[in-house]
This record gives structure tokens, sequence and C-alpha cells, in this order.
């Protein structure tokens, strides 16, 4: 089996716990206004003006050829894989079998997910992930419809899910200055981390414009044209604000 990767990164400390190999795979329903991995949207591999690929195709050997080699660090840091993207369920098969092989190898396994497909599509990575990385990026299902192109529906849906089915969940909330961080969102992020127990964490992102200059080498329009990195006092601001709301564990990315 194959599928189209555009990125494998070893020796990553953000993508879940420990040290990880994070696999990038190409493919997104979604049109977040604040993409930062704007080449991961199309399915197929795109050619950038530069002249450079990005995306591959590559069986499921070949990428764990490339994520065996850190078993000792995954072991000793409590490590792992982490599937990304783009969206991992936008290639349901490739994730899923590459989240076996991890599993049999006994290396901990993440998936990081928007959560917008299939119940039956999500419910079927249960047995073979450790971990969801479990995307809020908007409380309000018009502002999330503006904001990514789709509502919020099914994401809630399927996050209620997964925790009823005694998952294990890091909720993981993209927040923009002026766009995403109102005190109602902030608010229900909070709420919703207290009423879900299987909401382990939350990690608190704060938006980076790094995603233009992608934008512009692959010949796309930004939808935020949004330069500035939020200001500490901004970051904290978020973090006292969720904290109030909840005992469970807030951090900032």
């Amino acid at each position: 089996m194959t599928g189209i990767v555009f990125d494998i990164k070893r020796g990553g400390v953000k993508d879940g716990p420990g040290i990880r190999t994070s696999v990038f795979l190409k493919g997104c329903p979604l049109r977040c206004a604040w993409c930062h991995n704007p080449e991961s949207q199309l399915p197929q591999p795109e050619t950038a003006a530069d002249g450079t690929t990005c995306g591959r195709a590559m069986s499921v050997d070949e990428v764990m050829a490339e994520v065996l080699p850190d078993l000792p660090f995954y072991a000793a840091s409590g490590g792992g894989m982490t599937l990304t993207g783009g969206e991992p369920l936008a290639q349901p098969d490739f994730a899923f079998a590459l989240a076996q092989a991890a599993r049999t190898a006994g290396i901990h396994v993440a998936l990081d997910t928007s959560g917008f497909a299939p119940w039956e599509t999500l419910a079927r990575f249960l047995p073979a992930v450790d971990l969801f990385l479990y995307d809020f990026k908007a409380a309000d299902p018009t502002r999330h419809k503006a904001l990514t192109g789709t509502d919020n529906a099914l994401i809630l849906a399927n996050l209620e899910k997964l925790a009823a089915a005694g998952a294990r969940i890091f909720l993981r909330c993209p927040l923009v200055p002026g766009v995403n961080d109102d005190a109602a969102h902030l608010a229900a992020i909070g709420d919703w981390a207290e009423r879900l127990p299987a909401i382990e964490e939350v990690t608190l992102e704060p938006y980076h414009p790094l995603g233009l200059e992608k934008c512009r080498k692959f010949g796309k329009t930004p939808l935020l044209d949004q330069t500035e990195f939020p200001s500490k006092a901004t970051c904290d601001a978020w973090l006292a604000a969720v904290r109030a709301r909840t005992s469970t564990r807030v951090v900032l990315a």
C-alpha cells in the first residue's frame, strides 16, 4: 500500500509526548484561514515556483524505514510516531496501515486530526492509536465555517464519541489574535475540557505567519495575510482565560 507523503520530521517534541517522528500526509478537506501547511491541502504532489516538488508516493515499509531507527529515543522519552498533515484521515487506508505497522513495532502512535471525517472512519483508528491530537478551531459553528470552510457539527459530535469510546485526547487549539481568540471561544475551550475527562491536556497554539511564504511559493493566495506573532501578554491572557474554566492541564505550544 502507498500514500502521498510530503514530509517526515524526526526528533520532534511538539506533536505529542516525548521525542517523535512526524509523518505528514497530503490532502485536507478544510481550508483554514491561518493554515501553516498550505502545500498539504491538495491530495496530489505539487510543484512550487522554484521547481521543487511537494509530495511523493511512499509505501508503508518506506515510511517505517524512517521511523524505526529512532526506537531507542521513543522508548527513553515516551515518544513515538505522529500521523499529521494535511489531514491524515484524508488518506484513511494508508494512515491506518501506518498506525498498525507502528503499533506492531511497539511504537506509540498519535493521530493529529481535525475530526472532520465520518465517524466510522475515525472509529476505525481507536484500536491502533494511543493518543488523538484533536483540533478545536472555533466554538461557534458560523465562525468555524467562515474560518475553515465547514461548520463544526461533525467535528464536535466526533469529539464526544471519541471521548465516550475511551480515547486519550489532547485538545489542540490554534489561536489567532482578533480572529478566533474571543472570550466566548476561550471559555468554550475550557468548558469542553472540563466536561470530557478523556481530554487530558489542552494545547493553545499561537498563530505564526510562516505559512504565508509557502502560499506564495505554491501560487496560492493567503486567506489571512497577518504577519504579526501574538505577544507574550496576549498568550498569557489566553492561558489565564482557559485555565479559569477547567482543571485540565493547559499549556502553550
